[in-house]
């Protein structure tokens, strides 16, 4: 969302990016992106909500040396699709708190695992990037919906559910746009 009488944006590193049930473009359709980063450079994050239906096992035995094959890789965006990202994250709903670990080495991620196994651990082929001043214009253009961080949805829902369950909460109008059925040329 984007605020045009103070010509800034809400805070968006941190928060969900929530693709407008109006947006087309099939990289992003009912996408919520977890923001990482938004400076000047550029923007990036990876989509939470696109299950590739894998775990990292399935797709390297490497893994399995570090405890690691059944994370679930998710489709983290269309840029650099053969990179893997890992990340973990851990909510405490009642303190509202959200914890990020980003990037993480695979040793990293097994050594977060075995010192808290209550950590969400995901891995993300590719992620979802934007060059200078891209997004900011994209938000003003409102294909995108920002929201401040939802740690127990992000942990509890899946897919389209996720998507409709941020937006609903975010505005209601959206809200029920987001239930109309997906055009019958994706069916």
């Amino acid at each position: 969302m984007f605020d045009e009488t103070k010509g800034d944006e809400f805070e968006v590193t941190g928060s969900l990016l929530l693709a407008h049930p109006q947006l087309k473009d099939p990289n992003f359709v009912r996408s919520v992106i977890l923001m990482t980063a938004h400076e000047d450079e550029g923007s990036l994050g990876v989509v939470v909500n696109k299950s590739s239906g894998l775990n990292l096992g399935e797709v390297d035995d490497a893994f399995a040396d570090f405890g690691l094959e059944d994370v679930p890789l998710y489709i983290g965006g269309p840029v650099s699709t053969d990179q893997i990202i890992l990340a973990a994250w851990k909510v405490k709903p009642q303190a509202g708190e959200f914890k990020l670990f980003f990037g993480l080495e695979p040793s990293s991620a097994k050594a977060k695992r075995e010192a808290d196994p209550d950590l969400r651990l995901r891995a993300f082929r590719g992620y979802a990037g934007w060059g200078k001043s891209q997004l900011t214009s994209e938000l003003s253009d409102n294909a995108w919906v920002v929201s401040e961080m939802d740690g127990h949805a992000l942990s509890h829902m899946e897919g389209d559910q996720l998507w409709r369950h941020v937006i609903m909460n975010i505005n209601l109008e959206l809200g029920l746009m987001s239930m109309a059925p997906e055009p019958l040329e994706r069916n």
